[in-house]
């Protein structure tokens, strides 16, 4: 896998989808000696379950471990730290991470009873926990999620899990921008597989899940978190952690020279969201993903006829940064979904509504491109 590459893919075996993306980016090759420690950092910023949108699938994590086994690595480790004033022990727990190291024999480590050693970060010192440091290859388990004051979380901010409560706590003392980036200059980011099956739209510890049925694997933190932000409708300077990550030679935001692959898989990424979404998404319920009041509400906005998720997830997250006048200010209800293939009417997002007055392009279009359209229509 080349570090510009962004892989893609959709389905609901989310083991089986974790594997699909280690398979496809050799990540055995990218790992390289087997007797290298070997982490997997998931998000558990608080002790909810997945399905919430706040903390990654533990079946993530399942079946990477499962790849990696089969290839020979067995030095593993699941590391963790929970937001300050937060037990990581009972989000390893409630998580189903204790579960998960019992059924595979990887041991847990609550950075919260580590020690620590101040590095520097490209001139800033930062103290981060010594099993972190201990890590040779590092396989970050970000949630794509909104953030009540960051916007977005995901790769880059995840590894505020690797440093202790008092770091965190100053952290926000500093305004967080300057140094998330300033930790990942130092904070491994080797490989990066992103839970965007239901990550929730606004807030870091869930409540509001939107179920996308999507994952995505990165090498580069910077660019994964500046197409992450992109497809929940913001630019990279709404986010500024990512440009100065960037300047400080993390990686790449340039999504221009971003070479993204979609998947195919036995799961078509067209795999419709059934007339129950709106009121509780039986397709996304039976991964045990619920949405909350807010995508109900924006789901007043829309007329939906066998929308493939994805589609439907970018339409959400677009309607979700208009303010209610905006909201108010749309003449009619937008269309999503296959049903309105070749069919006529006002105003409709992705290419099924391409015979529209109005139609944002794109299979699926981008929550930023979404936005944007939305705005030219009021």
């Amino acid at each position: 896998m080349e570090k510009n590459e962004i892989l893609v893919t959709y389905g609901k075996d989310i083991a089986a989808m974790a594997i699909r993306l280690a398979e496809e980016a050799n990540l055995a090759e990218l790992i390289g000696d087997s007797d290298k420690r070997i982490g997997l950092k998931p998000n558990l910023v608080v002790a909810r379950p997945a399905p919430e949108g706040a903390t990654t699938h533990p079946e993530i994590a399942a079946g990477l471990i499962a790849y990696l086994k089969k290839n020979n690595f067995h030095n593993l480790v699941l590391i963790e730290g929970a937001w300050a004033g937060a037990s990581t022990a009972e989000a390893f727990t409630v998580c189903g991470y204790r579960k998960l190291a019992r059924e595979t024999g990887v041991e847990l480590i609550d950075t919260k009873d580590d020690k620590t050693r101040s590095c520097d970060c490209k001139g800033m010192k930062i103290d981060i926990c010594e099993s972190a440091l201990a890590i040779d290859f590092m396989i970050n388990l970000p949630v794509m999620k909104g953030h009540c004051q960051t916007l977005l979380t995901c790769a880059l901010k995840n590894n505020k899990g690797i440093i202790p409560d008092r770091e965190k706590r100053r952290f926000h003392s500093l305004g967080l921008t300057k140094p998330i980036a300033h930790l990942n200059t130092v904070a491994r980011n080797d490989f990066i597989v992103v839970d965007g099956i239901c990550g929730d739209l606004d807030f870091e510890e869930g409540g509001n899940p939107v179920y996308a049925g999507r994952m995505f694997a990165a090498r580069d933190p910077v660019l994964c978190d500046a197409w992450a932000a992109a497809q929940m409708g913001y630019s990279i300077s709404d986010i500024p952690y990512i440009g100065l990550a960037e300047k400080l030679g993390v990686g790449s935001a340039d999504l221009r020279s971003a070479k993204v692959r979609e998947l195919k898989s036995g799961i078509s990424m067209a795999d419709g969201i059934t007339d129950g979404m709106a009121d509780g998404m039986a397709d996304g319920a039976a991964m045990g993903s619920i949405p909350g009041g807010k995508v109900r509400q924006l789901a007043a906005y829309i007329a939906e006829d066998k929308a493939c998720s994805a589609c439907y997830a970018s339409l959400i997250f677009a309607l979700s940064h208009l303010s209610r006048s905006e909201l108010g200010r749309l003449k009619e209800k937008v269309c999503v979904g296959q049903g309105f293939r070749g069919r006529q009417g006002g105003i409709g997002v992705g290419q099924c509504t391409a015979g529209f007055t109005a139609s944002c392009p794109g299979c699926p279009p981008s929550g930023a491109d979404i936005l944007a359209f939305l705005k030219s229509q009021i």
